[in-house]
């Protein structure tokens, strides 16, 4: 994810702790002050190779013990009365906001509570599925993605090795003929992207991938997709592709945040400018307008995400011409929108019915072409 994003989600942090008016004018310093370490990064060792045959590694998996939050459901939900043939893999997002370590330690109680209404409120789209993991893992902090110290760079390896040890773990619990969906929200589809090009691209297990929600975060047609190995979801019934926009405002400026991911992703890259993918959850198609009336339900949640009201024709969604999906004026969702008309927060939440029909329409095809 750009840059710009978390300064966006800084700043509405800070808002809360009485920074409001410095941080106006100097949101990339006060942002970099307030999140990013001080100290050296710590070298930590690799996982164990059997770590995640801990259950206390995941926040959801088959079988686990007590309550299962990807199977939370939102008042008015009528669930589904057929299962998804599909094992899904979701990666959660950042959760860990201090500056204390450059990676979150997994027994910090704020991150794994935060961890775990994520978990709640995004990955309960997948919940028709067979089977949906979700791992714990060492996450970058926040500020590792608000500055170019290379410990930044050290900390994002840190939490990529991690996930993909999980998703090892994940892949040989499957049945050789199950079709897998991967799914993130912000720094987990930022890994995801990255798990894709080292360890799905160009192998066999890439065409069991019946679709990859990368989801709060940048994915750049000319830079990523090829990489990636898969193409972007150009048609509600296609298999096999990548789907992934970011919530603005139709009255948002996001020229900040182009900035900063051509900071982030390097200009000098051959493949030309950036072209960002922008799937609109409404059609299944890339780009394009859909209103609000097509918009079978997106959830508003309490202050705390811990209720949340299906909402039919909550918001409409169209793409712009820089690559962000706009969401009409933006509905009332909390107190976690963020300044600028940034719904990152809300990216799932927006569209929450319309990304389970999308689901098991995705995994549907991938059977059929079989």
């Amino acid at each position: 994810m750009a840059r710009k994003f978390l300064y966006f989600v800084a700043f509405c942090i800070v808002v809360f702790i009485g920074g409001r008016l410095a941080l106006a004018f100097y949101p990339e310093q006060l942002t970099r002050l307030s999140f990013t370490p001080g100290g050296k990064f710590e070298a930590q060792p690799d996982l164990a190779a059997n770590a995640y045959a801990n259950p206390d590694l995941w926040f959801a998996r088959p079988g686990m013990s007590g309550s299962n939050p990807v199977q939370w459901q939102p008042e008015g939900f009528r669930p589904d009365p057929v299962r998804v043939d599909a094992a899904v893999f979701f990666v959660h997002p950042t959760t860990y906001l201090k500056k204390t370590h450059w990676n979150g330690p997994l027994d910090d109680p704020d991150a794994r509570r935060i961890g775990e209404v994520m978990v709640r409120a995004n990955a309960s789209v997948f919940s028709a599925a067979r089977e949906v993991w979700a791992p714990r893992y060492r996450q970058a902090t926040f500020g590792a993605f608000v500055t170019d110290a290379p410990e930044a760079r050290q900390a994002q390896d840190l939490a990529y090795r991690d996930v993909a040890l999980a998703f090892d773990a994940f892949v040989a619990a499957q049945p050789a003929d199950r079709p897998i969906v991967l799914a993130g929200h912000s720094q987990g589809s930022f890994i995801l992207k990255r798990l894709l090009a080292e360890k799905v691209a160009g192998t066999p297990l890439a065409q069991r991938i019946a679709a990859a929600y990368i989801i709060g975060w940048v994915v750049d047609t000319r830079r990523d997709l090829p990489s990636m190995g898969l193409p972007a979801c150009d048609r509600p019934e296609q298999s096999g592709c990548v789907i992934s926009y970011l919530s603005f405002t139709d009255n948002a400026d996001t020229a900040m945040m182009r900035d900063a991911y051509e900071r982030f992703a390097g200009k000098s890259d051959a493949a030309g400018a950036a072209s960002y993918l922008c799937s609109n959850p409404l059609t299944g198609g890339i780009g394009g307008n859909a209103p609000a009336a097509r918009n079978p339900g997106g959830i508003v949640p309490d202050a705390k995400f811990e209720q949340a009201r299906l909402t039919p024709a909550l918001v409409g969604a169209s793409c712009a011409a820089d690559g962000t999906l706009r969401i009409d004026s933006g509905p009332d969702m909390g107190p976690f929108v963020l300044p600028g008309g940034n719904y990152h927060v809300y990216d799932y939440a927006l569209y929450w019915q319309a990304l389970r029909q999308d689901f098991a329409r995705r995994v549907a095809a991938w059977q059929t072409r079989r």
